[in-house]
């Protein structure tokens, strides 16, 4: 892939789910040579000169990274960084600069980089890092997909499942649920096993830490204290 910004990708095709390595970088020599060094390992990368072309361009739903340079003509890296984590982009970055020292890295990974390297550094550590950040953000992908399923179970309960759940997760049985709710045994039974059905729960202690991944409190009767 060539530095300049107009041999990128087209946007419609943009937006994929392989992982990407984005460089944003305003030395023409630096995109080159990472992008060159991350193609050499079959990433995909794409190369900006500034933060505001890496912003417009469709970002990919997979695993990425992002390697920032401190030092940008007309912003700061640094404050550039704090930008995307105060918008809540959640990306890997490894800063990369010229006139690196030990304060600008430790404020660099206190600030939430991954990594940071003075230039010129060794391509083997570059791609160590590269390689670091995007299992780092696989792993992050793989949370928040299980979590939205995680979600969507729950909402696919029917009120009244959805409170028979609360009252199972704190410990009441069958027949003390059905007293609280003025329900049959019989019926919070069946409720019972929608809930575990739906939430695709394997077990009471499964069913508990999928409610506390997704901030449900358990239901207590008047008189109880949790």
């Amino acid at each position: 892939m060539t530095a300049g910004p107009t041999h990128r990708m087209p946007a419609e095709t943009a937006a994929t789910d392989g992982p990407v390595i984005y460089v944003v970088d305003d030395d023409r020599g630096i995109r080159l040579a990472l992008s060159t060094l991350m193609r050499s390992m079959g990433l995909r990368v794409e190369a900006f000169e500034s933060p505001d072309e890496f912003l417009r361009f469709p970002h990919s739903a997979g695993p990425s990274c992002l390697i920032l340079d401190v030092r940008l003509r007309g912003k700061s890296g640094m404050a550039f960084h704090q930008e995307i984590v105060n918008s809540g982009m959640r990306i890997p970055v490894v800063f990369i600069t010229g006139h690196g020292d030990i304060e600008m890295g430790v404020k660099a990974m206190k600030a939430g980089a991954l990594d940071f390297f003075a230039k010129p550094f060794k391509d083997q550590d570059m791609l160590d890092a590269v390689a670091h950040a995007l299992a780092r953000d696989s792993e992050r992908l793989a949370a928040e997909t299980a979590l939205a399923g995680l979600r969507a179970s729950y909402e696919s309960l029917s009120p009244r499942e959805k409170e028979v759940m609360a009252f199972v997760l704190s410990g009441l049985l069958n027949k003390q649920i059905a007293s609280e709710m003025n329900l049959s045994e019989i019926t919070v039974k069946v409720h019972r096993g929608q809930v575990m059905r739906k939430m695709k729960a394997r077990s009471m202690p499964d069913l508990v830490r999928k409610a506390e991944s997704l901030g449900i409190e358990p239901h207590l009767p008047d008189g109880r204290r949790h």
